[in-house]
């Protein structure tokens, strides 16, 4: 048990896990170890918002940028997907967990994303936390392909040009719905990274100097005590007078 209150914890957290080869090298081991430990901080996190009844949490698994990699790396990183979408079936099949992804998923080859495939479909039906994992994604590549969704529709006539809106462009993103409420990065870098443009506007965000293997559910808890003690403004004023309707 913790002293988190439910009431105050966001509905949806947003990570960029960032540091998994600066931890291996800061321990002596290859970059490969960092990724490998990584994974394991995933589970641990995932099962701890589950508990915790968290409706989605977000992860920023592979950049559309991170294709720029050496081959070697890529290749193990994609190994090592396929290994932790086959290994962690039964953690959430036990934790209720649902899995979607986001990104420009063709990019990835095709014995990953059939994994990822077979995974979306086997917990599609589990009503607990969202794992949305962002994979070859992008935040400007996904406005674009939103822009261009709307497009197509402008030109096929089945969208008036003066109905576009916020709202139109948020429905056309990969997965609409709920906007992160909080969003954490690990290692200390502060940066968004292309990570979510259009959808973290109004996010509260906390950056901790924990590289991600070493990202504990003591850290987790650390980050939403954090965010429990934040006023969210939305850009409009706070009225301290405890008559003020809010």
């Amino acid at each position: 048990m913790t002293d988190l209150d439910p009431a105050k914890l966001p509905r949806h957290l947003a990570i960029i896990m960032d540091g998994n080869g600066r931890w291996a090298q800061q321990q002596g081991f290859a970059r490969t170890k960092g990724h490998e430990r990584g994974a394991d901080t995933i589970r641990s996190v995932t099962t701890e918002c589950a508990r915790l009844h968290l409706e989605q949490l977000t992860l920023y698994a592979f950049s559309h940028e991170n294709w720029k990699r050496p081959r070697t790396e890529i290749a193990f990183l994609m190994r090592l997907l396929r290994k932790f979408l086959v290994r962690e079936r039964p953690t959430m099949m036990d934790n209720d967990v649902r899995l979607t992804a986001i990104g420009r998923l063709d990019d990835l080859p095709d014995d990953a994303r059939a994994e990822l495939d077979r995974s979306i479909e086997m917990t599609s039906g589990n009503g607990g936390l969202n794992l949305c994992l962002a994979l070859s994604y992008g935040g400007r590549a996904e406005i674009v392909d939103a822009c261009k969704r709307l497009a197509r529709e402008v030109a096929a006539g089945t969208l008036d040009p003066e109905a576009l809106d916020e709202d139109a462009v948020s429905a056309r993103l990969y997965q609409p719905g709920r906007d992160p409420d909080l969003l954490v990065r690990t290692a200390g870098e502060r940066r968004i990274s292309n990570f979510l443009l259009w959808q973290i506007s109004y996010a509260e965000i906390y950056v901790t100097e924990a590289c991600w293997p070493e990202f504990s559910v003591e850290e987790l808890h650390a980050a939403l005590r954090d965010y429990a003690g934040r006023t969210r403004k939305y850009g409009g004023l706070v009225d301290p007078r405890p008559e003020a309707v809010r």
